[in-house]
């Protein structure tokens, strides 16, 4: 049996219909859910997580928009999501900044107990926060296959989702 991987970036409240949420982001939520509920494998999830100081950090002063504070309702993932992270007990990485360093520890823990096969990449924003953790873990997993499903990602903007399909295509990142 394959030992594959579901990474859920960002599914939360703030990127979808929140501060920073967009129609693309809307558009997908269901489908991500979908994919979350049946994927055959491990799902985990990831979460931006800021504190209560965010406009005082560097991120903050160069994007003043106040997004995911922790234990806020922007924070939590959207409902849909938070109903299947529940349902299969996932992991979730609360993470500081665009990528988890974390989540690619974890990663090679649970690679080192039992070879992982791939790993699937799915979420918000394709730009951001799906980029930077799809070049970490495949900069960490050079031989394993990384993919991204891009009708279940969205960027701040179509644009930018399209420059970031590319630059992970660039980086040998599978984009389905």
């Amino acid at each position: 049996m394959a030992n594959d991987y579901l990474v859920v970036v960002d599914m939360q409240k703030d990127f979808v219909d929140g501060s920073l949420g967009t129609p693309e982001a809307q558009a997908i939520a269901d489908a991500v859910a979908e994919r979350a509920r049946t994927f055959e494998g491990t799902v985990v999830f990831t979460r931006d997580t800021h504190e209560e100081n965010y406009l005082e950090t560097q991120e903050g002063t160069k994007l003043p928009v106040v997004h995911c504070v922790r234990d806020t309702p922007g924070w939590q993932l959207v409902p849909a999501l938070e109903e299947v992270r529940r349902e299969r007990d996932a992991v979730v990485f609360d993470k500081p900044t665009f990528g988890s360093v974390a989540l690619v520890e974890w990663l090679a823990i649970q690679n080192d107990q039992q070879p992982i096969d791939s790993i699937e990449l799915v979420g918000l924003c394709t730009d951001i926060c799906v980029v930077s953790n799809a070049l970490l873990i495949k900069a960490h997993f050079p031989e394993l296959p990384v993919r991204v499903e891009a009708a279940l990602c969205a960027g701040v903007t179509p644009d930018a989702h399209e420059a970031a399909l590319a630059t992970m295509r660039s980086c040998q990142v599978e984009v389905l």
